[in-house]
């Protein structure tokens, strides 16, 4: 099976991790984790300059972050795993989430994909989107959606 695994290091992301336990995962499996960095962000504009911020700094502790969350992703699903062997492969993406996603699993053709909601309803999911909800319409296979346990 190949499973394409899409995290932000965030709490809804590690429950997709921990997910991975429940399903059957056989020798000779692939994992991808991807992580995704989106480095768009509203640009402040001086009325009278024309103020475009460096955002060098930005990028590089957003991509520095991005590395972090999936070196630890990987070591939690080889500690998971145990002495299967599985192949596991990280990637670090830039661009916008969903669609950054959607081509990668495009890409690589996985069986599933599995991803974290962070459950945004009414006006958070009108404003931030849903990550989660345009992975599913548009993958090109099956996608698991995975909600935080209630604490």
């Amino acid at each position: 099976m190949k499973i394409l695994l899409a995290t932000d290091g965030a709490k809804q992301s590690n429950a997709a991790v921990d997910m991975l336990k429940r399903l059957v995962i056989h020798d000779g499996d692939h994992i991808t984790v991807i992580s995704v960095v989106d480095l768009a962000m509203p640009m402040a504009m001086d009325i009278y300059g024309g103020y475009l911020p460096d955002t060098t700094e930005f990028e590089k502790a957003a991509k520095e972050n991005a590395t972090r969350i999936l070196a630890e992703t990987e070591k939690s699903l080889r500690s998971q795993l145990g002495e299967k062997k599985v192949d596991i492969a990280t990637e670090l993406l830039i661009g916008s989430p969903e669609s950054r996603i959607v081509e990668m699993a495009d890409e690589i053709k996985p069986d599933l994909v599995i991803v974290g909601s962070h459950g945004y309803s009414g006006w958070e999911r009108l404003l931030l989107g849903s990550v989660s909800d345009a992975v599913v319409h548009h993958a090109p296979c099956s996608v698991m959606v995975v909600r935080c346990p209630s604490e």
